[in-house]
């Protein structure tokens, strides 16, 4: 028996972060007005399967951050972007960016460990009813419906009795 394997998703690469969307950036950046915390979003590597999602707004992510550092960052998921409040460029430079593309990685690695466990799980499962399959295919075709030989004709009055 033959299984299909996804060759997109989570088996092609693992999840990431490729750059930040500049253009979601305040307008005030390095200037007097410039806000010191701002949303920063961030295009991922490839798009998120459902699970990866949902590990990233669980709270392992939320505590991932708090116990990193940062405990007022708060994440989501908009489409191919990381949403990243209340940070800033510079926090982003000088660590919290290491923090996310690490914590996304341990996300990836689960959701393919768990994966690859549910598709073994189901081969196994497969391989047991195909092996159960034969055994009953074999032992029907072993049933004979043939005369042993060992038959008496039945007689007449005999055969009238049990009627």
């Amino acid at each position: 028996m033959k299984t299909q394997t996804r060759t997109s998703g989570v088996d092609a690469a693992p999840l990431g972060l490729g750059s930040v969307l500049v253009g979601s950036l305040p307008a005030a950046l390095m200037t007097e007005d410039a806000p010191d915390r701002y949303m920063v979003e961030a295009v991922f590597s490839r798009r998120p399967e459902r699970e990866e999602v949902t590990a990233i707004l669980g709270n392992e992510t939320r505590d991932c951050l708090t116990e990193s550092g940062y405990p007022t960052v708060e994440v989501t998921v908009s489409d191919r972007r990381l949403e990243i409040a209340n940070t800033n460029l510079e926090e982003l430079r000088d660590g919290l960016a290491s923090v996310l593309a690490d914590r996304l990685a341990e996300i990836s690695a689960v959701v393919r460990a768990t994966r690859e466990a549910a598709a073994f799980r189901f081969a196994e499962a497969a391989a047991s009813e195909n092996e159960r399959a034969t055994a009953v295919t074999a032992l029907a075709a072993s049933v004979s419906f043939r005369a042993s030989g060992n038959t008496q004709p039945a007689s007449a009055s005999g055969h009238e009795a049990r009627r």
